[in-house]
């Protein structure tokens, strides 16, 4: 067993506490201790001592256990948690274990403290281990799906590159009048737009990223799919929706449920391997207890339910059984990972979900996705003060890009709104303006990746000359997504590439008329 195990014991008596580290060190285990009576105590040490195992009492005079047991599942639902007590009696521990405790020992009984210890904590890993093996499962069959969506993708990505090209080139040669250069450089930039839709959407669903279960509308998840879709199957199949505007709100992360569509989708697809239909429909659904007609496993109450079905072979009993097991798949080598059905099996039940599937030789298959009602959710929307204060109208700002054509964009549009604008291609050329300009630096707007540290640090170089210089930072790097969440949940403002005229404008009067900063 590794030195560094650390043990975190809940419990009032000192001497309790020495007899299970006794038992502990005579059964060669080798760990570190700490000891709490108080629930704040608790919280405390789960975040500095960062224990692999709690041992706790389960009655205790300022505390108790059950307590104890919620406080380290709602702040460490991966590390194993052992009552031992002397009060503890049957029905009491099997209560616990309900909610989540790993094991119980009566504290007259501790012969077996050590075998309990290592089972838990070797569970404990075996667990993590299966947690990493899914991710990495997971995220490669989505960038399976993402290969199948490259040639669709490349196609509509050149079209809209000819656009661009196409009516540059006529403005470049073009004596035209005012009018018609303005109605080519609308095409222009209608194209780009529609790059930018494309690429981001496609960048979205590919990337890895922190899971995060939202409140959303089913209905607006999936049409905001139709495109991709369409790309993904091609010309020779057909996709028609029916999604209604009172769908119940589902609690999921959106990224794992577009997965679980687009998986879907290409299962459709590869089962007509000549052209067909594929249906995707959804509704509301209230599943009564033991309903012959819904998954077997599925708790009563409220669903959203989203059904995608397709006008293929069918799929054979024999198969039937096996869908959801990973790697097991019917197509030839080479051709698929067996992987998209299990992934979205998964996503689903750990959504509180079902998924049960219903198919005719010859006629098609109709998988449905039963999604349990979320909690209403309302948002308050932020929006910028109308009031311009002096600074916010004309600032001093620092842009630092590495991309000239991005730096001179950026330049030139907060140019145009009044500010004065310093531009560096790097960190230690920006270090190098701020520490020469005597006059006070608004706003630094810097991307996040630089080529020898990043915005957040250059920022706060940047700061200890210039206290009140507020800090926008921009990437276009989206697998970098869980940064990113990190950075915006800690209150950095944070703008997307590419980023559209207004858009760079109103963020940059939001950050200026926002909160000073920390000692500014």
């Amino acid at each position: 067993m590794a030195t560094d195990l650390r043990i975190l014991f809940v419990e009032d008596s000192p001497r309790d506490a020495e007899l299970e580290e006794h038992e502990l060190k005579s059964a060669g285990l080798s760990f570190v201790t700490k000891r709490v009576e108080t629930k704040d105590a608790l919280i405390a040490q789960l975040q500095e001592f960062d224990p692999h195992l709690v041992i706790s009492d389960y009655s205790m005079p300022r505390f108790n256990g059950l307590s104890a047991l919620q406080t380290v599942r709602e702040r460490r639902p991966d590390i194993p948690f052992i009552f031992v007590s002397g009060t503890i009696g049957e029905e009491l521990a099997v209560e616990s274990l309900k909610n989540g405790a790993t094991d119980y020992i009566i504290k007259d009984r501790l012969g077996s403290l050590a075998m309990r210890v290592q089972r838990a904590l070797k569970e404990a890993a075996d667990r993590k281990k299966q947690q990493t093996l899914e991710e990495q499962l997971r995220q490669a069959q989505k960038m399976e799906a993402v290969g199948r969506l490259a040639g669709g993708v490349a196609h509509d990505f050149n079209n809209i590159l000819t656009v661009i090209c196409g009516y540059s080139e006529l403005l470049l040669s073009s004596d035209s009048d005012p009018q018609s250069l303005r109605e080519d450089l609308e095409e222009i930039r209608r194209a780009g737009q529609r790059g930018t839709e494309l690429t981001r959407q496609l960048l979205t669903f590919s990337r890895k990223r922190v899971v995060e279960p939202v409140s959303l509308q089913l209905g607006k998840v999936v049409s905001g799919l139709e495109k991709m879709l369409g790309r993904l199957v091609g010309s020779d199949v057909k996709i028609t929706m029916t999604l209604p505007p009172d769908l119940w709100k589902v609690t999921a992360d959106v990224g794992q449920l577009e997965q679980v569509v687009v998986n879907l989708v290409a299962n459709a697809r590869d089962a007509m391997p000549k052209g067909g239909r594929i249906t995707i429909e959804a509704r509301n659904v209230t599943v009564a207890e033991n309903a012959s007609e819904s998954p077997p496993d599925l708790k009563a109450g409220p669903y959203a339910l989203l059904a995608v079905t397709d006008t293929g072979g069918g799929i054979p009993a024999d198969v039937m059984s096996h869908l959801f097991e990973p790697f097991f798949t019917t197509k030839e080598p080479g051709r698929g990972t067996g992987l998209g059905l299990s992934t979205a099996h998964g996503i689903v039940k750990q959504a509180g979900g079902a998924i049960q599937v219903t198919s005719e030789l010859g006629r098609g298959t109709c998988f449905r996705v039963y999604l349990p009602q979320g909690a209403k959710e309302t948002r308050v929307r932020s929006m910028v003060p109308e009031a311009k204060s002096q600074s916010a109208r004309c600032a001093t700002i620092l842009i630092v890009e590495d991309q000239e054509s991005v730096r001179q964009l950026a330049s030139t549009i907060l140019g145009s709104t009044g500010h004065k604008v310093l531009v560096a291609n790097d960190g230690a050329e920006a270090l190098r303006i701020s520490e020469e300009h005597d006059t006070p630096i608004h706003l630094l707007l810097s991307d996040l990746v630089l080529r020898t540290m990043s915005g957040v640090e250059l920022g706060g170089l940047i700061r200890r000359l210039h206290p009140e210089a507020r800090l926008l930072l921009m990437s276009g790097y989206a697998y970098r997504s869980a940064e990113l969440h990190d950075l915006i949940a800690a209150g950095l403002p944070f703008l997307e590439k590419p980023f559209t005229v207004d858009g760079l404008r109103q963020k940059v009067a939001e950050v200026l008329e926002g909160p000073a900063p920390h000692g500014a």
